[in-house]
């Protein structure tokens, strides 16, 4: 009845905080630490037997090794080799040198220094990418190679797991010697990949999800105790089984299988590590916990800034992986608690080292926001001298661009070849000086920022051409153009239909839905290759675009409501199949009698046989 009571104060003080905390920017790891410093000992001391809790839940740390091994395709891997080995290597072992030099200096041996060095040079997986992603930047380059960072440092995580043991304690007698965990190992390895596959394929035939879910949970704990039987930790065995299966055609379902206990028994895990944190330590030792916290975050920071300038990065790129990857990261809760296990770190240690890497977590969003600031800053700067600079021309351009991507260049191409000048703001810093090396007038800068468009002279411009991709800085840009610079014309790129309406709501008249086109052509095709004339195909097209651009204005006061919405649309079909019919003659093709079966026949290209 008590591990009840227990399971539903965990579900429950979960299910209250971590969604605060995620909707807050804090991410979920900050979340269910944060509800396990509140029933455990240092809050509520609803639940008291966190170290039990603790090996329970290491569970979702082995079922995480797993799942990580799925996604760790040899082939993906050798595709990213240069950026993961790269620049993942340049972070780790660099920054890991100087955080190694700072245990050392503190007082611990050297092997103890090197495996928190390395530990504390990992960053947070769990909250960079998700927020990279809430904040469209995965596909930046900086995005791309903050991610080619997080996946080496991932990588890393297995060794260290496999040197801590050897780290340890002097073994007892009935130890057993970690040359049969790796022998262990070497046979996994030889054999494991067609042993798996066949045991996968005998449980695909009964087609039950739940054996299948059954198999996945038994492989993956299965080599998990068998290298712990070896001397070896239970995360590399997960991690082998992993890997082995990476290349099947199982990994998806396997994945799918997982990861609902993976992510709770994850949870589950950090919240017994916040039910081991002494907040009183903050009380007790404010210096040495706060002092190590700062110090943690501006050894990261500037020791990767300095890194990635050396290796010829921007000076923008360097800042926001540098504060992107700043804070401490989960596996060290996981790794530091092994050190403990195995006698390498004193329980007070660990519990000050543990606190440490959580504050620097929840230092994480407030970093984030000082490179927004500090790119805003930057932007606003370099807008308003570069082109004193470059001594640009005294009369203005008559076109602003936002955005110089796919949209942008075609646009830009074809303004060039009438001699129009136009002057193009972007985010990418790259493509920026992209664009001047073919000598377009481009700046770095966020068109949504005021400061930034007063710098490129918007005012003075005749047209604003919004082609940004994202679709909530579109609008943002939109507001703030039409705001302050009612007498200019924008004109601008919607990525949708729903973009569109949200665009005229805005008061924006002149917009393009980037597929609309295009589309149309594709369209156009499909009724000639059914029989249709060039000029019938056309004018059926046209009519449809000229019927759409009417509709567009109709539902845009009505979209909001998603009933009339689809009701509207209904009826839209309907009124322009009678306009088809009436005015370009073009009636609804009917059930093909046989004579007309055998002629449609004889002239269509029959299906291979």
């Amino acid at each position: 009845m008590q591990s009840v009571a227990t399971f539903a104060a965990l579900l429950a003080v979960a299910v209250l905080l971590v969604p605060l905390f995620k909707r807050a920017g804090l991410g979920t790891v900050l979340g269910y630490l944060a509800a396990g410093v509140l029933i455990g000992p240092s809050g509520f001391g609803v639940v008291t037997d966190g170290e039990n809790l603790l090996h329970t839940a290491e569970l979702g740390v082995v079922l995480l090794l797993f799942i990580i091994g799925l996604e760790l395709q040899p082939s993906r891997l050798w595709a990213l080799r240069k950026p993961v080995f790269g620049l993942g290597g340049l972070q780790f072992f660099g920054v890991g040198s100087f955080l190694i030099a700072g245990a050392w200096l503190l007082g611990f041996d050297w092997p103890i220094a090197i495996m928190i060095g390395l530990t504390l040079a990992l960053s947070s997986t769990a909250f960079v990418l998700p927020t990279l992603g809430e904040r469209h930047e995965l596909h930046s380059r900086y995005g791309r190679e903050t991610f080619a960072i997080l996946l080496f440092q991932d990588l890393m995580v297995i060794p260290l797991l496999a040197l801590l043991p050897l780290l340890g304690a002097a073994r007892s007698e009935g130890d057993v010697s970690p040359l049969v965990g790796l022998g262990f190992l070497a046979v996994v390895v030889l054999i494991g990949r067609p042993v798996l596959d066949a045991i996968f394929r005998h449980v695909t035939r009964i087609n039950s999800r739940e054996m299948f879910t059954a198999a996945a949970l038994a492989t993956a704990l299965g080599l998990a105790l068998l290298l712990q039987l070896g001397g070896l930790s239970m995360s590399l065995g997960a991690f082998v089984a992993g890997v082995l299966l990476s290349d099947s055609d199982f990994r998806h379902e396997l994945e799918a299988s997982i990861a609902p206990f993976q992510g709770l028994l994850m949870g589950f895990f950090f919240i017994a590590v916040g039910m081991t944190i002494n907040l009183g330590m903050i009380v007790e030792h404010p210096i040495n916990v706060l002092g190590l916290t700062i110090a943690l975050i501006l050894v990261k920071g500037g020791g990767m800034y300095g890194l990635r300038r050396l290796a010829r990065g921007s000076k923008q790129v360097s800042r926001m992986q540098a504060l992107a990857l700043a804070q401490c990261g989960e596996f060290a809760f996981v790794l530091f608690g092994v050190a403990q296990a195995n006698q390498l770190l004193a329980p007070e240690v660990v519990a000050q080292l543990n606190l440490s890497v959580a504050l620097s977590m929840a230092t994480a969003p407030l970093l984030f926001i000082l490179a927004d600031r500090l790119n805003a800053r930057e932007a606003a700067a370099t807008a308003t001298t570069e082109p004193e600079a470059e001594e640009m021309p005294d009369l203005p351009n008559p076109v602003v661009m936002a955005g110089f991507g796919r949209v942008g260049q075609i646009v830009g191409r074809v303004l060039l070849a009438r001699n129009v000048p136009f002057t193009a703001l972007d985010i990418d810093h790259e493509e920026v000086k992209t664009m001047k090396r073919f000598g377009i007038q481009a700046y770095y800068g966020n068109a949504a920022h005021l400061e930034v468009l007063h710098a490129a002279r918007i005012e003075d411009a005749k047209v604003f051409v919004l082609a940004i991709d994202d679709i909530e800085t579109s609008l943002r840009c939109a507001e703030m153009v039409r705001k302050h610079f009612p007498q200019v014309t924008i004109v601008a790129r919607a990525r949708n239909r729903f973009h569109a309406y949200r665009l005229m709501d805005l008061g924006v008249e002149l917009l393009m839905r980037e597929t609309f086109r295009s589309s149309l052509d594709m369209t156009r095709m499909i009724f000639e290759v059914l029989g249709k004339t060039p000029e019938k195909s056309q004018q059926i097209v046209d009519r449809f675009a000229e019927h759409d651009g009417e509709l567009l204005k109709r539902e845009q006061a009505l979209y909001h409501d998603e009933h009339q919405l689809i009701q509207s649309a209904r009826e839209a079909t309907e009124e322009l199949s009678l306009i088809l019919e009436q005015e370009l003659g073009d009636a609804l093709p009917e059930s093909p009698s046989p004579d007309d079966a055998a002629s449609d026949t004889a002239t269509a290209p029959r299906p291979a046989s």
